[in-house]
């Protein structure tokens, strides 16, 4: 007797993913292009959550953007998120220029101080004096 007629069934109730008598699992190779797939997609995802903070300052051309950059990279090597919140509020708020207003009145202050040195220097009084009576 062959084994087919010993067993007819044998091979009819074997589930798919039972590795073939040939070596081959697709199983085994689904799962592995599937797992380096789902990692390398949470790596995109990780670097691309990482660069937001960059983004936001580079679109708003952002006076800090290199403090942002800073931060964002630190946030990415140390994986401390509190790097990457600070990165974020420092991008997305502008803080207001206090040395413009201070520097237009340095410069103001500075141009009347050369107007008056620019002026010829009044005589002096015995000067004057002695012109008018003469």
């Amino acid at each position: 007797m062959t084994p087919a007629e010993l067993h007819p069934m044998a091979t009819g109730h074997i589930p798919s993913y039972v590795t073939q008598a040939d070596g081959s699992d697709f199983l085994l190779t689904f799962m592995f292009i599937f797992t380096v797939l789902v990692i390398v997609l949470i790596g995109v995802g990780y670097f691309t959550l990482h660069s937001i903070p960059e983004k936001i300052a580079h679109e708003s051309n952002h006076p800090q953007f290199q403090l942002v950059g800073i931060l964002a990279l630190l946030a990415l090597f140390t994986h401390n998120g509190l790097f990457w919140v600070a990165a974020i509020l420092v991008a997305g708020f502008q803080f207001p220029d206090v040395a413009a207003p201070l520097r237009a009145i340095a410069d103001a202050i500075r141009s009347l101080g050369n107007q008056r040195s620019d002026d010829p220097a009044p005589a002096a009084p015995s000067q004057t004096t002695a012109q008018q009576e003469q």
